[in-house]
Formats: C-alpha cells, structure tokens, sequence
C-alpha cells in the first residue's frame, strides 16, 4: 500500500520558487495584480510607457566588465568616482535578484542609482521626493550588494522626465519595508489567487497589463453582468483580500500609489488596448519571404518587390505556393509575428506561431469546465443568444425582412435561455439561420444583374455560387482570426464548449466566432458586393466551385481589414474599440470564467 503524498503548505511552494527579480518586487509596490499577471503567469504586453522606460536604460543598460579586480574593488570600497553599471546580483538567502543600473564610489562608500522614465512624486511642500516602490527597488539593490559584502551608503533615482536625480534615504525604516514586501510577495505567488482589480486607480492609465487586467470590465464580470459596481460594492472583495494576511491592502478609488495625497479622479476609464501593427499577405505563386536585417523581404524570381520592418508588422499570411526562409519563420517567431497559412482557393490551413501565453490555470479551467454538460449548455446557450440577435439586427439594418420573420427570430433568441440540452439549442440555431439566410438576399442591392450576385442559400464545401464563395472566405478569416486570439489569451482553442472536437478542427474558435459571424463576416460580403467592389471577372467557376481570383482576394482583404479596423461601442462599458480588439476582449471574459473570476460568459451584441 502506498503511503499517502505529504500535503504541500505554502511554505513548501515558497522555497522552492526562483529567486525573485528586483523589478517583479517593484511591481508588487506598485500594483499587486500586476505583479501577478507578470511574475506567477508570465503575462506581459508593451505600450509606450514600457518602450520609453527602455530607452530610458539605453546607457546604463551596457554592463561593465566585472573582473576580480573590480569584484575585490565592490566588496572593499569603490573608489570616489568609480562606476559600475548593469551589474547583475543574486542572494539566495533572500531569494532575490537583481540588475543594478549603475554603482557609484563615493566619500563614504558605495552609491546606488536607478533609473527611471517618469518623473518624481511631489511631497505637501512641493519637493521632489522618489516613489515609494521606486524607494524600495533601490533598497533592494542595496540588500544584494550588502550580500556581496558592499557597504551601501545612499541611494539615487534618476528620473528621465525630470532630467534630474532624486535622493533615497536607506533608513531603518525602509528596510523592514522592503523585506515585509518580499516575504508578502512570494506568498501572494504561492497562493495562487490572483488579486482583484482597483477601481478607478490613476495607475491603470498608463499601465502595460491593462488589456489584460481589464480592471473595469473584470470587476463588472465578477459581479454577474448587473450595473457597473462602484467602491462601496466591492468592499467585500477588498475585505476578503485584507485578509489573507499580506498585510498590504488595494489603493482605494482617488487614492495615490502611495497613499496621502488623493489623485483626481478618472473620469474616463482608459480603452482596453489598441491594435498596433499591419498584415503582409503574400499570394504570388513562387513567392518567397525573406529576412534582412529588420527588414520583412518578398521577393518573386529573385527580385525583391516589397519590404517591411519586422516591429510594424503582427501577421503573415501567405496563400499557396508561397515559402518563408528559415530566417524568416525565426524572426516571425522572435517578434511575436503570426504566420497563417491559407489554401490557393482561401481554405485555413493553420498557423505558425511562437510559445503560448501562459494561461495553465484557464486551460485546466478549460479542460474541466467542459467536461460539464450544464457549464457546456450554458456558455453554449449565451453565444447562440447573441447570434441569433446579430442576425436579426442586421436583418433590420440593410434587408427587408417581414415582420413576421424578424418576430419568430426575436421568439427565437429569447427562447433559447430555456432550452434543457444542445440537440434543442442546435435546432433553435437552425431556425434562425434558415430565416435569416432566406431573407439574406434583400441585404444585397444589384441582384439579378449579368454578374449574377443571386444568392438562393448557403452552400459549402465546396461554395457553388460567388455569395457563398465570399461567406466561406470570410469565415474562414474569422475562425483564423479567434484561433490566434486563443492562443493570445491563453487558452486552447481545439476544445470547445458548442462545437464537438475533432481533429485539426478549433473548435473553441468556431465557438466564439458565432456571435460575430453576421457581424464580422456577412457584414464584410454584404459591403463589398453592395458598394460594387467585386464583378464576375473576380471569381473563378468549376467543378470543385466557386472561388476568388486573385484580384478579387486582394479586393475582399481591403473589406475585411476594414471591417475588422472599424471602431465600434461596447455595449456594457461604452468605450469605442476595433472588432479585431473586441474579439480578444470576449476572449479574455471567457479566460476569466474559466479561472473562476467571472460570473460567467456574456456574448457580443449590437444595437
């Protein structure tokens, strides 16, 4: 008989974490949640603050060389005037480690200086004073040094806005700061509980992580979709936080990071993030992608007909016959660059892309949520609600449904929240698309002319007729679309909750596309049959169907981009955003409730 596996506390978890780096302690001072996503999950995203902070390190960031001389030179005493910059330093007796941006000799001993993009914090009487997770980044360094037997003196912050340093007094006082912040970090990372949000803090303004805090948005998440909660609604999460005995507690709404001195309030909470970068796609049988320097190269016949910097671009998608070089799929790789793989005809064929995000609390989320028919019913029931909606709308915006029709579709919708299994789900879903695909054809204007934009019904594998050559395209773009943002957010986008598994199938993605189908894809096909930017001349006809020529593709990705560029309203949280953004944002609800931070899943609808 085997003996029972000794419980692990958290204790055990704690010393057998890495050691923790300096800037991840910083972090921790600054805003508890973003530590964690950080730190416990590796979550990271880059905005202007954190490209401005690197070029703030751009000098000190060259590392000295650091030879015995030097080595016995720290632990004596640098002499006044001596330098030491990007000096990495590890104690495993803190567990703690750390690159130093630059140490200085001076009169009484060694100096200690950080540098810093922003500018310093104003004291009552209007003096420029350091920030206090700034102060404690500085300790820190300061611990490890003393570790390395260096008698740390004073320390320094160098604020790059202000073009000026910023003493730091090594009190007492802040020492038992630092060294409480450290043990209460390494216990908030073994426990595992990611913190909640703050509630209209100054600092999300400006923070990194907050497309993927989404500290608004999250919290309204949490509280079930009911009115946006304000301070005094959340106080009980922030009394349950106080009491896991980190001794730290959450800003309070108007509050500084470093409490006193009340912040103004936020007004406007800041838009969910932004969709930087463009998408090259390759089409010319023959094609090969190349790399140069930071320069994206396509060359045909060994001519180079296009460049583009690697940082500008976020995907590449080639069609047929297209190859990329090793050093090209390396760079993609390095740069974080998707490159999606599409059949001549347009059929997804998968993608290339580097590590996943980590996410292992929402894939094992994931896997055990959906071994559960009512958790399955229900996400599964919410986005054909949502679609069935879309549909109607779009219907009531460009058709001429009857309103028979649009009733028996609004029956429908709302009869969906008491369907008992999915095979009765599947057949309110096929209802739907049966009104709606009979009444798709009053969406487009210029039917029966000679180029024959007919539509008598959607038809697949293969499409039969140019309408239905566009759907499937579109489709295909989309499914291609949510897969990446799987990936992004973390979790796995071959198991879903609607659409059963199945070999190279992601179904998850398919599950997430049906509340944007009409509004992404349809709406794309519509737009460009009625504002005439396709014609016969753009589709090829055969035995195996219906399908676009090249021109006609190059014609339907302008649509397509710019449907997925174009900005609309959310419709809980009133912010404007991109399609492309709003399809990760339901990514990241979802991510959320099978975290268990959310009170469920609420599908993407418009007015």
């Amino acid at each position: 008989m085997n003996a029972a596996a000794p419980i692990q506390t958290q204790d055990d978890v704690m010393s057998l974490q890495p050691p923790l780096p300096v800037r991840r302690l910083h972090n921790f001072i600054y805003c508890q949640r973003l530590f964690y996503y950080q730190w416990v999950e590796n979550l990271f995203e880059e905005n202007a603050d954190t490209i401005a902070g690197s070029h703030a390190h751009r000098n000190v960031d060259k590392p000295s060389n650091y030879d015995e001389d030097r080595k016995t030179a720290l632990a004596e005493g640098l002499p006044e005037g001596a330098r030491l910059r990007s000096l990495k330093l590890e104690s495993i007796t803190l567990g703690l480690v750390g690159v130093v941006d630059l140490i200085e000799g001076g009169p009484e001993g060694a100096e200690v200086v950080d540098y810093k993009k922003g500018s310093a914090k104003r004291s009552q009487n209007g003096e420029r004073v350091a920030k206090e997770s700034d102060a404690v980044q500085v300790m820190a360094h300061a611990l490890l040094l003393e570790e390395e037997g260096t008698r740390v003196t004073r320390g320094w912050i160098y604020y790059a806005e202000d073009k000026r340093r910023v003493g730091v007094e090594l009190t007492p006082e802040l020492r038992e700061l630092t060294l409480r912040s450290l043990e209460a970090a390494k216990a908030l990372a073994a426990s595992g509980e990611c913190p909640p949000p703050l509630v209209h803090d100054p600092r999300c303004l400006h923070c990194s992580a907050y497309p993927i805090c989404l500290p608004n948005e999250s919290r309204w998440w949490a509280a079930g979709f009911e009115e946006k909660v304000d301070e005094q609604q959340m106080a009980f999460v922030f009394e349950g936080w106080q009491e896991r005995g980190t001794g730290f507690q959450p800003v309070r709404t108007g509050a500084g990071a470093d409490g006193g001195v009340r912040a103004p309030e936020i007004k406007e909470a800041p838009r969910p993030g932004c969709d930087a970068g463009e998408i090259l796609v390759v089409q010319e049988p023959g094609a090969q992608v190349g790399q140069r320097g930071d320069m994206f190269t396509v060359s045909v016949k060994g001519e180079v007909v296009q460049k583009m910097p690697g940082h500008q671009l976020r995907a590449i998608y080639v069609y047929g016959a297209v190859q990329l070089t090793a050093q090209a799929v390396q760079t993609a790789l390095e740069l974080d660059i998707d490159v999606a793989y599409f059949s001549p005809a347009g059929r997804f064929l998968g993608m290339l892309r580097g590590l996943p995000t980590s996410g292992v609390d929402a894939r094992m989320g994931q896997y055990e949520c959906f071994q559960k028919e009512p958790i399955r019913l229900k996400l599964a029931r919410e986005v054909i609600r949502a679609k069935i909606h879309n549909q109607r709308v779009l219907l009531m915006r460009n058709g001429d449904a009857p309103e028979s029709a649009l009733k028996t579709m609004a029956e429908l919708r709302d009869g969906v929240a008491e369907v008992e299994d999915r095979t009765q789900l599947l057949g309110y879903e096929g209802m739907a698309a049966n009104l709606y695909f009979e009444h798709f054809p009053t969406m487009l204007k210029g039917r029966g002319e000679a180029w024959r934009f007919d539509f008598q019904g959607r038809n697949k594998r293969p499409p039969r007729d140019p309408v239905n050559a566009l759907l499937s395209m579109a489709y295909s773009m989309l499914a291609k679309e949510l897969t990446g943002m799987c990936h992004a957010v973390g979790l796995d986008p071959f198991l879903g909750f609607l659409h059963q598994p199945r070999y190279g199938r992601p179904a998850l993605a398919l599950d997430l596309m049906e509340e944007f189908r009409p509004l992404i894809a349809d709406s794309v096909v519509i737009s460009l049959i009625n504002r005439g930017e396709l014609g016969v001349e753009d589709f090829v006809r055969s035995a195996n169907g219906t399908f676009l020529k090249d021109g006609g593709r190059r014609a339907f990705w302008e649509g397509y981009f710019r449907r997925m560029d174009m900005e609309v309203s959310h419709p809980e949280f009133g912010y404007k955003m991109s399609y492309r953004r709003m399809l990760e944002v339901q990514g990241r609800q979802l991510w959320r409730y099978l975290r268990g931070e959310a009170a469920g899943y609420h599908g993407f609808t418009t007015r």
